[in-house]
């Protein structure tokens, strides 16, 4: 049998009844623990790097800022570039992969969700998930919501409050509930 978390990234449906699942849930529960020792009271630059790099399972580039609290339910499957700028109170359900790359912004509140349920309601508590990328120079407003699958393309802006249920074109403004194109973005270049 494949190992529960390859699946979890593959995007199979992973039950609680599944061989390996406490593992996951340990591991979650784990991950929460440390993100809340983060999150609680004052932390340097250079603390918060160091509690990213256990979250992650790896080191935070020393040009990306975060910006604590951070709401984390699963690190190991998340990878933030450099230069990134991350506010307060995000969460981040990073189960099914978020690939942020970099110089992005993300605003205060926002939700990247990888991770759903079976519509099925007799198997209602088994999850699937998909990855969320987020590509370079993309600013993510106050607020705004990414479901599981969506792709925001090369400096893109999601607008505040915006959910975003599928795949984001470079270089346009979203917004809205569900996020359409307002406008595309000209450069002066």
């Amino acid at each position: 049998m494949n190992d529960i978390f390859e699946r979890d990234l593959r995007g199979e449906m992973v039950s609680p009844n599944d061989a390996g699942y406490e593992e996951l849930i340990a591991d979650i529960f784990a991950t929460i623990r440390t993100a809340t020792e983060m999150n609680t009271g004052y932390r340097t630059p250079e603390e918060v790097h160091q509690y990213m790099g256990r979250i992650l399972g790896k080191p935070l580039d020393e040009s990306t800022t975060v910006l604590p609290p951070l709401y984390i339910d699963y690190g190991k499957p998340v990878t933030i570039g450099k230069r990134c700028f991350i506010q307060q109170c995000c969460t981040f359900f990073g189960r099914g992969g978020i690939s942020i790359g970099n110089d992005v912004f993300i605003g205060p509140k926002v939700n990247l969700i990888t991770i759903n349920h079976d519509p099925d309601p007799e198997n209602r508590s088994a999850t699937c998930g998909r990855p969320i990328v987020i590509e370079d120079k993309v600013w993510i407003g106050i607020n705004a919501t990414i479901l599981p699958g969506a792709r925001i393309g090369y400096g893109a802006i999601v607008g505040a409050g915006s959910v975003v249920t599928k795949d984001v074109p470079a270089m346009t403004v979203v917004a809205g509930n569900p996020a359409r194109i307002i406008k595309r973005i000209e450069t002066n270049k």
